[in-house]
């Protein structure tokens, strides 16, 4: 990617979003040549130079004190993740260019031994670019469909954008691709330089009209915790929430487990999906 053009783009489309009254602005005159704040009234709201804020836009970001960064991001009116990727922005345009070290492929037993440990709800370990790294049975169970695809590692942002099973899997489809691109996005700005991640993107954008339109909005979440529903083939709609833990001692790993309340619908289905993976098992066990 083009580190200049991302902070570019993502600066502007945050100014672009909001208008002097969200921003405690007087609005003088009626016709804004310009969608949103102007560059004069981001660098009015975050106390630095015209001239230094239209250096920044235009995407040089070196050298930004954590007070312009702070600045910038009251000004933008930046949630956390938006936050986050501005500082992972302004890091990146600090450092030197480094050959980063390709993630070992082998996961630690331990980290495995838990997810065996797992029985009785789905649970699955991702790295940064969402590639399955290991799941458990129920997990198979739960995303059939995208483990029918015979790719390994199963990568649930090509199976988001890619498969069109996914739009019947997924009730709301839109959010969960919503969360999908601002996801990458935000993993983006933090490694720019990860050649796994910038072919994912490169497929993606190729081969999804839907994935483009969402890249281009330069969005970005974290996507930590939270409900999903879904319509599973067999054992039909379910509603489940899911947290999503990283590993300190393996950088880039996040076990994701999905669970549902005690009496809820889900948890009986969830029941009929262990004893439907059971059945199904060797089907479905990856390669």
């Amino acid at each position: 990617m083009d580190h200049r053009a991302e902070i570019k783009e993502f600066l502007s489309s945050r100014r672009a979003r909001l208008t002097p009254e969200q921003a405690g602005l007087p609005a003088y005159g009626g016709n804004r040549r310009v969608k949103g704040l102007r560059r004069e009234e981001v660098a009015l709201l975050a106390g630095v130079s015209v001239d230094y804020y239209v250096r920044i836009e235009r995407g040089n970001l070196a050298g930004a004190s954590e007070s312009v960064l702070e600045g910038l991001s009251r000004a933008l009116q930046l949630d956390d993740a938006e936050r986050d990727h501005l500082y992972a922005l302004a890091r990146e345009s600090d450092a030197a260019p480094v050959r980063r070290r390709t993630p070992a492929k082998a996961l630690r037993p331990a980290l495995q031994q838990i997810l065996d440990a797992i029985t009785d709800v789905p649970a699955w370990i991702r790295n940064t670019n969402f590639d399955v790294v290991a799941a458990n049975g129920m997990s198979h169970a739960l995303y059939a469909s995208m483990f029918a695809d015979p790719r390994r590692p199963a990568n649930t942002a090509r199976f988001t954008f890619l498969d069109p099973a996914s739009q019947d899997f997924f009730v709301d489809w839109n959010r969960a691709a919503d969360d999908v691109a601002a996801s990458l996005r935000l993993q983006a700005g933090k490694t720019p330089h990860d050649k796994a991640l910038t072919q994912l993107i490169g497929e993606l954008s190729t081969r999804s009209e839907t994935f483009r339109t969402r890249w281009a909005a330069h969005n970005v979440r974290f996507h930590r915790s939270g409900t999903k529903k879904l319509h599973h083939p067999v054992v039909g709609d379910l509603e489940i929430d899911f947290e999503a833990m990283e590993f300190p001692s393996d950088p880039g790993l996040t076990m994701v487990v999905y669970t549902a309340p005690p009496g809820s619908p889900t948890l009986d289905a969830f029941k009929l999906l262990a004893s439907w993976a059971a059945t199904t098992a060797e089907s479905v066990t990856p390669e």
